[in-house]
């Protein structure tokens, strides 16, 4: 490897050469560096489908990032070692924030008997919706989901349920905080107010809304034609096994209070550099140490998923960086001017690739069209265009996150937790099928009427 490593440093010394002279690093970097990244995102989208038993072992994910991510990260410290700092300190304050909600809704068990009717299903999720925007997208699916599969254990039909899951409370509702969803997080890293995303609500109530009604009524339906078939099961399971609902480790609601509180404040006061990431690390150790590991187990937690995540965005964190670079300095030359036209085109990457990323190369090329610096984000704020620019690759991140299993973290792990419940899930262009006749109309119709201006 480091044979490999020096070979691509004598390669790139006449690029190197330029560093020195003061143009901005976008300007220097040439376009062909940019093909790691595009690399390091098909192998994300492309692996898991072509080889997913190699695929599943979280060393060849890190071998992946690792053959692509060093040179990259090599060469852009020998060009400008302050960048590559910058995303250093980015990427940790992510995975330290994801692992963080990982890990305390890991010790938080709901027990108690739920029966899966339409009405007690359009609740969990409503109130998973909710939720998503507080403690994270991935928080709360890990929190709500279980419980959603006990609930509806004895349905003979619930593939539905657990999409609907995953387009609401995976995706759609982490829209009104940092903490909902990792593109906003990495907008706040970047200088976005923690509360400048509340101006969203009105899309997320709209969106949220309809998908809600659009379920209950797919659930009753379909609730319907399995009473006829086993009629009166269901209720009687519940009333002769009855237990209430109640939830058991709530020192870890504490705890997540805690991570919302530290953010919050970092995000108004000019903390020490690493205070908040250690807030967060501080408020997991207390819930690892609080919560009996029976509570864990009976949530069937596993370290696997957020060593998973925090491996991949370590390649892509990497690789991204001149990708990233070019579209802030040359972003005004890709014809993107319009507001829809960012939302389609962030949404329709992050269909495919990961919602994260998409968000930072899209509004990288905003800044680039507006003249802002997009290591700055909150200069987009201080435009009239910049704004609605923001507004639009907001809402394409987020919500289309769920057009596909791999465009948002949540999906997958609730996929594998579903399958594991005996629920047969859908294929990759199976579950499509759903997103592209769900929320491609949805979506289209938000488009439409939205002005694309914050209250």
């Amino acid at each position: 490897m480091r044979a490999v490593l020096l070979v691509l440093l004598v390669l790139l010394a006449p690029t190197l050469a330029h560093a020195t002279d003061g143009v901005a690093l976008g300007h220097v970097l040439p376009m062909w560096s940019v093909a790691p990244f595009v690399v390091m995102l098909l192998a994300i989208a492309v692996l898991p489908l072509a080889v997913p038993h190699w695929w599943e072992h979280n060393a060849n994910r890190a071998l992946v990032a690792a053959l692509l991510g060093v040179p990259v990260a090599i060469w852009i410290g020998t060009l400008d070692l302050m960048q590559l700092g910058h995303t250093a300190h980015e990427y940790a304050a992510f995975i330290i924030l994801l692992g963080s909600l990982f890990i305390i809704s890991g010790g938080i068990v709901i027990r108690g008997t739920l029966a899966g009717t339409p009405g007690v299903n359009s609740v969990l999720i409503g109130i998973g919706a909710l939720l998503a925007s507080f403690i994270g997208t991935t928080g709360a699916s890990m929190l709500l989901i279980r419980p959603l599969l006990r609930a509806n254990e004895l349905r003979q039909r619930k593939t539905h349920v657990i999409i609907f899951f995953i387009f609401l409370v995976g995706n759609i509702g982490g829209l009104l905080t940092p903490l909902g969803d990792p593109p906003l997080f990495l907008g706040f890293l970047r200088g976005v107010p923690f509360l400048w995303t509340f101006n969203l609500a009105v899309e997320w109530a709209f969106c949220v809304g309809i998908l809600l009604v659009v379920f209950y009524v797919v659930d009753s339906t379909i609730f319907r034609r399995e009473d006829l078939a086993t009629p009166g099961d269901l209720d009687k399971e519940v009333v002769e096994h009855a237990v209430p609902v109640h939830i058991v480790g709530k020192v870890n609601l504490a705890f997540l209070a805690g991570v919302v509180v530290i953010i919050f404040v970092s995000g108004h006061f000019q903390l020490p550099g690493g205070i908040q990431e250690l807030g967060m690390v501080l408020m997991s150790v207390l819930s690892l140490w609080q919560t009996p590991a029976g509570l864990r187990e009976e949530n069937d937690f596993s370290w696997a998923p957020i060593v998973e995540v925090a491996v991949i965005f370590a390649g892509i964190f990497a690789t991204m960086i001149p990708a990233l670079a070019i579209l802030n300095a040359r972003g005004a030359e890709l014809g993107l001017h319009e507001p829809w036209q960012f939302f389609w085109a962030t949404g329709v990457l992050s269909s495919f690739l990961d919602n994260a990323p998409t968000y930072l190369t899209f509004t990288a090329t905003a800044s680039g069209l507006v003249g802002t610096d997009a290591a700055y984000l909150q200069q987009l704020l201080h435009t009239p265009h910049g704004t609605e620019l923001l507004i639009a690759i907001s809402l394409g991140a987020v919500f289309m996150g769920a057009n596909t299993y791999i465009g948002n973290g949540p999906n997958f792990m609730v996929k594998a937790v579903a399958e594991r419940s005996g629920v047969k899930m859908p294929s990759f262009f199976g579950y499509m099928l759903y997103s592209v006749t769900i929320l491609l109309p949805l979506f289209a119709l938000r488009a439409s009427r939205s002005r694309w201006r914050s209250a």
